[in-house]
């Protein structure tokens, strides 16, 4: 039998069928176990009531409204919830109210999308052809690393965008090009796992304030240490510092956690929409909602403008919030020292 491949939203062909080397593998296949729990949640969402309570439910109609927001009997709203919390797709949260699972997020979050919209592309077309020499490498490697998933057009136009959101700002240009691949295979890994090109089996949880280089970094480390490999983590700032600032990395080895070799970076649609969970810190609201996520905002001081003490207060408070999206997420965390 030839399986057709079908057209990604960018124009591309995602073709794994037609690969000698399939590029996005989605792991172990499932045991008897994880294959009757899947076959569960299938049915359940078969209903259609049930797929309309989740919808709603996950756009942040609070459960006590959703009969009056769907038109329907009260008794069979909450037939459709026991029926969604039986197979582990809602649950109770703290307050009591019910909210979508993590599990529920990652798997079912694209379903409950009203349409196909379609993936952005970049606002402009920039000049490929006029790209420093090591620009235009960097956009020959990942055309190959991405052959299987993009065209070489689009993975050029988004390294020839990377690199001028970063060239912009940039006042040490000794590394802008290996922090331009960095930045555009992350934007494209994005794009796949968005366009449904890429399956990722971990949530996916995208942190964003102004700078990219304070609150949004001390997130992003508390998680990646105390979720390890469970939680796939981006950052981005809607006003992208030059670099994370040497404080945040002071005030992190303080408490043994770790800070990755990331920096500051444009806040940019694709990231968006790969997220399964968007959480924002002071940046207002520059960042985009798209239906089929859970967004969150996290009411932080920007911790660069508080003296020591009140940067420790921050950086507490935020370890707090991340222990609670954790619980949240029903990951456990893994032992760390405060």
């Amino acid at each position: 039998m030839v399986v057709g491949c079908a057209r990604s939203p960018t124009g591309d062909r995602g073709s794994p069928a037609m690969s000698p080397h399939p590029p996005h593998r989605i792991g172990r296949p499932l045991d008897l176990e994880a294959a009757q729990r899947r076959a569960a949640q299938a049915a359940v969402l078969g209903d259609t009531l049930a797929l309309r309570v989740l919808s709603v439910l996950a756009a942040g109609v609070p459960a006590v409204n959703l009969a009056a927001a769907l038109h329907v009997p009260q008794a069979q709203v909450t037939s459709a919830l026991h029926s969604l919390e039986s197979v582990g797709i809602v649950h109770p949260a703290s307050d009591g109210t019910l909210i979508l699972t993590a599990e529920a997020w990652v798997r079912f979050g694209r379903l409950l999308v009203n349409g196909d919209p379609a993936l952005p592309e970049p606002q402009a077309e920039p000049a490929v052809t006029a790209l420093p020499v090591a620009i235009a490498a960097v956009a020959r490697d990942l055309s190959y690393r991405f052959s299987s998933t993009f065209s070489t057009e689009t993975v050029s136009r988004y390294v020839a965008e990377s690199y001028l959101l970063l060239s912009h700002r940039a006042q040490v240009r000794t590394h802008l090009a290996a922090l331009t691949a960095r930045y555009a295979a992350d934007r494209l890994d994005a794009l796949a796992s968005a366009s449904g090109l890429s399956l990722r089996g971990t949530p996916e949880v995208l942190f964003v304030c102004v700078q990219n280089a304070g609150r949004s970094q001390i997130a992003a480390a508390y998680l990646r240490h105390l979720a390890g490999g469970a939680v796939h983590v981006r950052t981005a700032g809607s006003e992208p510092a030059m670099a994370v600032h040497p404080r945040v990395r002071e005030v992190l080895a303080e408490v043994g956690i770790p800070l990755s070799d990331d920096f500051p970076k444009p806040l940019t649609d694709e990231v968006i929409q790969a997220a399964d969970y968007v959480v924002t810190m002071g940046c207002g609201d520059a960042c985009p909602v798209y239906p089929g996520r859970r967004y969150m905002d996290w009411e932080l001081e920007d911790p660069l403008t508080l003296d020591d003490a009140g940067l420790r207060t921050v950086r507490d408070r935020i370890r707090a919030h991340v222990e609670n999206l954790l619980a949240e997420m029903g990951i456990v965390n893994q032992p760390a020292s405060r």
